[in-house]
């Protein structure tokens, strides 16, 4: 009974939504996990969710297999911050989505489900990468125009500031900077506007690059 009070609820929620047993099983799968990865719910109850995702990591190290490290940290009563997950559709692509996990415990079955929200995060991972490459190139001609004489001198850059320009720099995102400096988006860029004025740029990618090509950061 609490099973299906869990399922109806998910059923409700934008998120794609779906449960896994400590074998790995899904027994559980919405609408909304139906529309964003393509399988109908049909096709993948009680079925292995790693051999269904064949999921991937940031740094392309593979996530999703049978000895899953979710299953393992819910298993040890761990918390499992959300993360970032690289994964395959029905339609063949791969898609990136943040995932959060919920566990559910039925006292009367004694049964344990690990419930999956996750979002499409695939226009947000694809700028990402998009900035990290022009970042990259832009590094790369700064130290290419390194010969071109001494730049004039600005005003010194607060730790704080190097701080932000060299996670920029690192092709990081302006959320993930904020949340890594544990700082508001409005003091981030109030950090980004004054080392530029200090650099005299105008953007914060130039800032970025002319922090970078004067080995202020």
């Amino acid at each position: 009974m609490l099973e299906r009070e869990l399922f109806t609820l998910l059923e409700s929620t934008a998120d794609a939504a779906f449960s896994v047993d400590e074998l790995g099983l899904i027994r559980s799968w919405n609408r909304a996990a139906e529309k964003l990865f393509g399988y109908p719910s049909a096709k993948v109850l009680d079925h292995p969710c790693a051999a269904l995702f064949q999921g991937r990591g940031p740094l392309g190290n593979t996530v999703c297999s049978e000895d899953c490290t979710v299953l393992e940290c819910t298993q040890a009563k761990r918390e499992v911050s959300n993360y970032d997950l690289e994964v395959k559709a029905n339609s063949g692509q791969r898609l990136w989505v943040n995932v959060s996990i919920l566990v559910f415990f039925d006292d009367r079955t004694k049964r344990r489900l690990v419930v999956h929200l996750a979002r499409d995060i695939t226009r947000r991972r694809k700028k990402e990468e998009l900035a990290q490459m022009v970042l990259g190139a832009a590094q790369q001609l700064a130290v290419l125009s390194e010969d071109h004489g001494p730049s004039p001198p600005v005003s010194p850059l607060t730790e704080q500031e190097r701080r932000v320009l060299s996670l920029l720099a690192e092709g990081r995102g302006p959320a993930d900077v904020a949340r890594t400096l544990q700082i508001t988006a409005r003091t981030l860029r109030n950090h980004i506007n004054n080392a530029g004025r200090k650099l005299g740029t105008r953007s914060r990618l130039e800032t970025v690059i002319h922090a970078s090509r004067q080995k202020l950061i």
